[in-house]
């Protein structure tokens, strides 16, 4: 696994942001990427590290990437462009205003339980993937 500075904090019972921490490993050919749940000690030390937090009902995916933190369809968008195939050409959708391209993030986030349910606890990595989140 190559060494990485960027890691991806998700809300750990949510089933779509589950989906894409699934998404983001099936793509990252190169590793890069690391994880945690937003609701984990390690998440909350990264964003105190970084003079953040998250609310306790976290509404959004961060990244952080060398020494920044970036939320919601930055994050998002962020991640995409560091994906193996197509995906970085999503990129391009960074020109349209961050005020327009959060509400529409902040419109999935607030449905997301209703359209893709939630879960009792965080996911569990496979062995093959543990090293790759944080605790």
């Amino acid at each position: 696994m190559a060494q990485s500075s960027v890691t991806i904090l998700f809300d750990g019972v949510c089933n779509l942001c589950n989906g894409f921490v699934q998404f983001v490993i099936e793509h990252d050919a190169q590793g890069r990427f690391r994880f945690a749940s937003l609701q984990s000690e390690a998440a909350r030390v990264l964003l105190s590290a970084h003079g953040t937090t998250v609310a306790a009902t976290p509404e959004t995916i961060v990244l952080v990437e060398d020494g920044n933190v970036y939320t919601h369809s930055g994050a998002v968008l962020r991640i995409l462009r560091q994906m193996s195939g197509l995906w970085p050409l999503l990129y391009v959708g960074i020109v349209l205003p961050a005020a327009f391209r959060d509400a529409m993030y902040r419109f999935v986030a607030r449905h997301r339980y209703q359209w893709f349910g939630r879960q009792e606890a965080c996911m569990l990595p496979t062995p093959e993937l543990t090293q790759r989140f944080l605790k």
